[in-house]
């Protein structure tokens, strides 16, 4: 285990040890508070202050119990269409129940596992209150339908918490957004996030999810679904995300390693899959848009049996569809999908839920993904490659399980676990100038990779009361082991002239072995969490974590195998403070901690890269949940980044990057019938250390330093009942082309807008892209002209029944 120094902060190495040091105390404490769980019904007996505004009574009910931080137990269809006058005062934690219930035909009793809502007339006298048949509970992350307004998140603290309680910044995007905005692809939506970058090298017809966080790419430790990890390939396996599949997606910004172990600086994107559920939607969408775009997808799900005890989901599309991109003769590159992803919730009792997960995927896409520089260095329409033989070929094949049981005292159990399968096969051509300046000189390139991963995820959580202060208390242990293989073969391949490109001629299998590689990472990691309640307004989060890592590269081309052994502690810290009305300025430190597999020149062993950051923040988010407001300043230092010689290309360990910035974030219902989204991110990265003296002080090559968005949403029903208009404006600043920063691509502004109307059980839309198809190219780099996306326009039709 190594240290560092935080150049941009000279007291980083005592506040980082000061930070290690608090963190093992608080949790080495933190192991023996179960002992204290006794104090857990006195502290329920105690009167707070509560304030909860009108509304339904649903959810009045779960704010209540989510601010005396109790779980209730509820039918919610029961009390559907019941409204509550609120409640602000005084009460204990029975008393407000009784208050916020009086008149609606509803108790409560209590049972060891929290509280249980029956119908007055169906409880007998002391006795126990039956379970009903649908378990809600208060730590439920459901949001308001057609809200885009998130108040809880999973993905920083892996505990149900409000978002005003969590001292870092977060992102929450809902289906509801994402349906509305009519965005197809994760990166479509993520490009309106905050301190989020997405596809760097510009338009992608294989719709990979390329996305950086604050500077830092997440290709390789940044994916996570339901909260486990997803390993990518060696070279080109990705990972592939369907939208159509997600319920929501969610944003931790910075490093987070106390919860996702080896994650890298910028953060995690964490996808949140569509679940069963007794109100689940049914419906079948239609869609048809540019370049010949045809897609069919269902979502449907509901009871098996009479008692709702099991529930299904099945999700499931088939794409096939054109991209913006042609050869010269005008055959357009395709892509092809097809998506299923069926679920399974049983409640084996009032305490214990299981849901069992499947998800296949198949992309069969084009892969010729730019197009070549000509002598005087600017862009053509020639394409390297050849439409009969640049394709890439992924499938996904993953199953796994979400079980949960609550002990008794309210604690609960969880275990998740995934293994998947994914595989690439790809056909690709490499290529260079000759001397002639005219004639393309091409090699025949075949891939084939893929990836064996199991994740599993086991944690105990549950909250005591110790005098003035609650605890929400998380141990965990979690598991991952990746193993991914690749190997190429490369062959001859026919010569193009680049004022006279031929397409469609033959091209050799290639059969020349040119890579065997397999690369087996083991990682065990152990975490602990204490969520201090101080009062009504302080809110401390301490975690602490410490992981063991083993990678093997066995290198069976050159007949190498090495074998490594990292460990590391990290620690995270922060505080909250709750203002009242909706405010809560925090402060927060954390790290990261990410594996370097291989050796420099001299053939010493990378060590891992280590990455700090400081936070300061402000959240707003008044009880009537019609407004989200964040705003954050951090400053994160990565180190020992590896980096290469620009002129032996050899690795050196020598890397160090600051990245500072300021983000802001608005979601709101400015009106009954308006809605907004609106992002800003000011970024300063710099290079502070490499093994190119050129690009010391300057800024990374296609890293925007400005972006900002703005979406607003407006249901037109004065005019036409169902109909609604929405419109937004993208804007992404300069980003260099070279790492001395000598010159960059300008500054670009997107406009974007959509059209819906719903009708009984239909649903229609209209959205579009780049309305004003503007040519802009995202970025110009490593010989290369990245072309950005034109105008895309997508028509859907959803039946819902």
């Amino acid at each position: 285990m190594s240290d560092f120094t935080l150049h941009s902060h000279p007291l980083s190495r005592p506040l980082s040890r000061a930070v290690r040091a608090a963190c093992l105390g608080w949790l080495a404490c933190a192991a023996v508070l179960p002992a204290a769980q006794a104090q857990n019904q006195r502290a329920e007996r105690q009167v707070a202050s509560y304030d909860i505004p009108a509304g339904a009574l649903a959810d009045a009910l779960n704010r209540f119990a989510q601010q005396a931080r109790v779980s209730i137990v509820m039918d919610a269809a029961s009390l559907k269409g019941l409204q509550s006058p609120g409640l602000k005062g005084s009460y204990t934690v029975e008393e407000g129940f009784g208050s916020l219930l009086k008149g609606s035909g509803h108790t409560v009793a209590r049972t060891p596992a929290g509280y249980v809502l029956r119908p007055q007339s169906a409880v007998p006298a002391g006795g126990d209150a039956p379970l009903p048949e649908v378990r809600v509970s208060a730590d439920a992350l459901a949001e308001a339908a057609g809200s885009y307004v998130a108040r809880r998140s999973a993905t920083a603290t892996k505990t149900d918490t409000p978002l005003l309680e969590v001292p870092q910044s977060v992102s929450v995007i809902t289906a509801q957004e994402v349906e509305d905005k009519g965005a197809t692809t994760l990166t479509d939506i993520l490009a309106q996030t905050p301190g989020v970058m997405v596809n760097p090298y510009g338009f992608d017809a294989r719709a990979p999810d390329w996305v950086t966080l604050r500077g830092f790419d997440s290709w390789y430790t940044g994916s996570y679904r339901d909260g486990l990890i997803q390993n990518v390939g060696v070279t080109f396996l990705g990972v592939q995300t369907e939208v159509y599949g997600l319920e929501r997606i969610e944003v931790l910004r910075g490093p987070s390693s106390v919860m996702f172990g080896k994650g890298d600086a910028g953060g995690v994107v964490n996808r949140v899959s569509k679940l069963p559920s007794a109100d689940a939607p049914r419906e079948i969408a239609l869609q048809l848009g540019s370049f010949d775009r045809r897609q069919v997808a269902a979502d449907v799900g509901g009871k098996i049996d009479e008692d709702g005890k099991l529930l299904f989901r099945v999700v499931g599309l088939d794409l096939d569809t054109g991209t913006q991109e042609r050869y010269p003769g005008g055959e357009r590159m395709k892509r092809k999908r097809q998506y299923l992803a069926p679920s399974l919730r049983w409640q084996i009792s009032p305490q214990t839920s299981l849901v069992l997960q499947a998800e296949m995927l198949r992309d069969d896409a084009s892969d010729d993904v730019q197009f070549v520089t000509g002598a005087n260095g600017l862009p053509t329409a020639v394409k390297e490659g050849d439409p009969g033989y640049s394709r890439i070929k992924t499938d996904t094949d993953a199953f796994g399980y979400q079980f949960e049981h609550l002990l008794d005292g309210g604690w609960t159990l969880s275990q998740k676990a995934r293994y998947a399968y994914r595989s690439m096969d790809k056909h690709h051509i490499q290529s260079s100038l000759d001397t002639d300046e005219v004639t393309l000189l091409r090699q025949a390139r075949h891939d084939v990779e893929s990836v064996n991963d199991l994740a599993v995820d086991t944690s105990l959580s549950g909250e005591i009361g110790l005098g003035a202060t609650r605890h929400r208390l998380l141990f965990g242990v979690d598991y991952n082991r990746s193993r991914a293989n690749w190997w190429r073969n490369t062959g001859a391949a026919p010569s193009l002239d680049m004022n006279n490109p031929v397409y469609g001629v033959l091209i050799p299998e290639p059969q020349t072995p040119a890579a065997n590689l397999r690369l087996t990472s083991t990682q065990l990691g152990a975490y602990a969490q204490d969520q201090v309640a101080f009062g009504q307004a302080w809110r401390l989060t301490i975690g602490g974590r410490y992981d063991h890592v083993k990678s093997d590269n066995d290198d069976r081309f050159n007949a190498v195998r090495t074998t490594q052994k990292d460990e590391a502690f990290s620690g995270r810290i922060g505080i909250n403070y709750l203002l009242g009305g909706g405010w809560s300025p925090y402060v927060s430190h954390s790290e990261s901690f990410l594996p370097n597999i291989g050796a420099d020149a001299a053939g010493r062993a990378f060590t891992p890269s280590r990455a700090r950051q400081n936070e300061v923040g402000l959240k707003y988010m008044p009880a009537d949940g019609s407004v989200s407001f964040a705003a954050a300043l951090f400053d994160l230092t990565k180190t020992a980044v590896v980096s290469y010689d620009p002129d032996t290309f050899e690795a050196r360990q020598i890397g160090r990057v600051r990245s500072r910035g300021l983000e802001l974030e608005a979601k709101a219902a400015l009106t009954r019938r308006l809605k907004m989204t609106a992002g800003f991110t000011a970024l300063d990265i710099k290079v502070q250390a490499g093994a190119d003296p050129s690009e010391v002080g300057r800024t990374p090559m296609l890293t925007p330093q400005r972006s900002a968005s703005l979406w607003l949403d407006y249901a037109a029903d004065a005019w036409l009942p169902g109909l609604s208009v929405g419109g937004g404006l993208r804007y992404i600043g300069r980003n260099w082309d070279d790492a001395a920063n000598t010159s960059a691509q300008p500054g670009y502004t997107l406009a974007d807008a959509a059209i819906r109307y719903e009708t009984g059980p239909w649903k229609f839309s209209v959205s579009a892209a780049n309305l004003f198809d503007r040519r802009y190219y995202a970025g110009h780099g490593y010989g290369s002209w990245y072309r950005g996306a034109e105008r895309n326009v997508v028509l859907t039709a959803r039946y819902g029944f």
